[in-house]
């Protein structure tokens, strides 16, 4: 209801105020129209407008307020074709600013609306399309509704992800997993979509899923101990031992990751849905073909495939292998480390020593490529009694040791062979595995393979001298080098011990020498045949307060002192000048 000026009722216009003169009804309806004309606009709300102008600065939009609004131009970068009329969403920031103007914000919009979507995509489980921006640590960064979204490397798809750059600036669908108001952060999963799709092929293959089943698959991830494999939605376990019929270090060195294989399923737990899966089982075992001139005695060539303490598997063929036992591994009759005779890689020959091929077990044995030293006719003479040899210490036991003369012939030196003089408990007193020591044969016997050796027959037996300078009643200069609740060793000249009662070690003035004291012994004993001397130091005093008491008979104590003492001769200088020089040289 409209009125032109020239048919305006200014009666109606009073002093009493503009508008005064219209009636109730009249007043209602211009108000009526007044309101339709305007919309009513709360502030911080999303709300639709139109485009009615575009300044240099500025976008005048129309939201149906009383006033325009303006948007800065610099929000409509994204929309390059913005025109006159579009219809844009916009955010109320303030209703009036102290300019009188209504102040709007496109950008705002945008977040507030993303945010709604993606609150929705999570409520409702929708799948969305998201655009991936670039890499970050971990995943990837996606645009969904203008909204920066985070997706994981392990949520991109089901197998695992090397390469996460292939995906920067493509598109792929996501359902959001997360939402984190505080920080403004969401995250997104792709893999939960082929997840989905995977369930059902999995029902399938478990339904279908029998022993000896033939599938093909992708490897999924390596380990130490087996390969995973990817059977379409389900994963199988191919063990290491199940790779080849070869020896296979690490799975590594037959398959890669992302290969095609083919392979038999071995066994299926329903209930714990595991999945073990072979191979090698799709091929002939290489026992089947091993040539029929491979027997007992045969000289075979192959490679060490592994070495152990017992002794080394040698491959023959893949899938093929003969242990060859250390004792197989040298004519000597005491067992040495593997390693010292061969070592993994090694290309070498061996002979047939066992075969099955049904339990497809063979022994090899490298020995047998050379001569048995011990049937060697020249044996006997070259290794006659009394010849001397060099040979290396191999082995030491409580009651000897063992002195390798040449490959495969030991010998064995008994401790009580080691030395005239000295009394050793162990051989380890007297030298060490490893060590070369001068020996001569005592005895052999080639059909036992035994041979008897003495160190100290290289010298002559110093006790035929030691009988004339130790005998009963002389005395000599002496160490105590041990005791013990039996009695005490004393070290006396030219190296050789004795032993002494611990009564016999009383001194004069009533005390008892000690380990480490010098003092005089007299010898008590002499038993040459034991090689033992017992001698006594309180024999020295007591003995010479006897000479004492028999002082008042000079003629018969010189009668006695004649026996008793006996006189040393030239002939006894001789053998102790040549015993101390034997001695000498034996230390040398």
């Amino acid at each position: 209801m409209s009125k032109s000026p020239e048919n305006f009722d200014w009666d109606k216009v009073t002093s009493k105020g503009l508008g005064s003169g219209y009636t109730a009804a009249e007043r209602a309806a211009m108000e009526a129209l007044i309101e339709g004309t305007l919309t009513e606009v709360a502030e911080k709300e999303v709300v639709k407008g139109t485009v009615v102008g575009i300044s240099e600065r500025d976008v005048i939009v129309n939201i149906g307020f009383k006033s325009d609004g303006l948007v800065p131009l610099s929000e409509f970068r994204d929309n390059p074709t913005l025109k006159v009329g579009d219809v844009i969403d916009v955010f109320v920031e303030n209703q009036e600013d102290p300019n009188g103007q209504l102040i709007l914000s496109r950008k705002k919009a945008k977040i507030l609306t993303a945010w709604d979507n993606i609150q929705k995509a999570l409520d409702q489980d929708l799948v969305i399309e998201a655009f991936v921006k670039r890499r970050t640590k971990g995943g990837l960064i996606v645009d969904i509704f203008s909204i920066e979204a985070f997706l994981p490397g392990s949520q991109i798809d089901v197998k695992p992800i090397r390469d996460f750059d292939i995906y920067v600036g493509k598109k792929m669908e996501v359902k959001v997993v997360k939402i984190n108001y505080a920080n403004d952060n969401v995250v997104v999963s792709h893999k939960v979509l082929i997840e989905k799709d995977l369930e059902n092929q999995r029902q399938v293959i478990l339904t279908n899923l029998e022993k000896g089943q033939v599938l093909e698959g992708v490897v999924k991830n390596i380990t130490n101990f087996g390969v995973f494999i990817d059977l379409g939605g389900v994963d199988g376990l191919l063990h290491i031992t199940d790779i080849s019929w070869g020896r296979v270090t690490h799975p590594e060195e037959v398959l890669k990751l992302d290969d095609k294989v083919t392979v038999v399923v071995l066994d299926f737990d329903e209930d714990k849905k595991r999945i073990s899966l072979g191979m090698k089982q799709l091929t002939p075992h290489p026992w089947d073909s091993l040539p029929a001139d491979v027997q007992v005695g045969s000289k075979v060539r192959g490679k060490i495939v592994n070495v152990a303490d017992y002794g080394a598997f040698l491959e023959l063929m893949p899938g093929v292998e003969g242990l060859i036992h250390v004792s197989e591994m040298s004519w000597s009759q005491h067992l040495r480390n593997p390693q010292e005779f061969v070592k993994i890689g090694d290309e070498i020959d061996a002979v047939v020593l066992t075969l099955d091929r049904d339990e497809r077990k063979m022994s090899l044995g490298i020995k047998q490529l050379t001569e048995d030293p011990w049937t060697n006719p020249a044996l006997l003479t070259k290794y006659a009694p009394g010849t001397q040899h060099k040979g290396i210490v191999r082995n030491l036991t409580n009651f000897g040791l063992f002195v390798e003369l040449e490959e495969g012939i030991d010998g064995l030196v008994h401790v009580s062979d080691l030395s005239w003089t000295k009394k050793i408990k162990h051989p380890s007193e007297f030298t060490k595995v490893g060590e070369e020591i001068d020996v001569i044969v005592l005895e052999i016997d080639a059909d036992s393979r035994r041979l008897a050796l003495g160190h100290k027959q290289l010298e002559e037996n110093p006790w035929d001298t030691f009988e004339t300078v130790f005998y009963v009643g002389s005395t000599h200069r002496g160490t105590v080098i041990s005791k013990n609740d039996k009695g005490a060793t004393i070290e006396l000249p030219y190296g050789i011990e004795g032993i002494a009662a611990l009564k016999n070690l009383a001194k004069e003035d009533g005390s008892v020498a000690e380990v480490g004291e010098s003092l005089d012994f007299k010898v008590a004993e002499f038993h040459k045949d034991e090689k033992r001397i017992v001698v006594s130091h309180s024999k020295v005093y007591t003995d010479a307060a006897e000479a004492a008491t028999e002082k008042a008979a000079p003629k018969k104590k010189a009668k006695e002192t004649k026996e008793e003492d006996k006189p040393e001769t030239l002939g006894d200088n001789e053998a102790l000048a040549a015993l101390k020089e034997q001695l000498n040289s034996g230390k040398k």
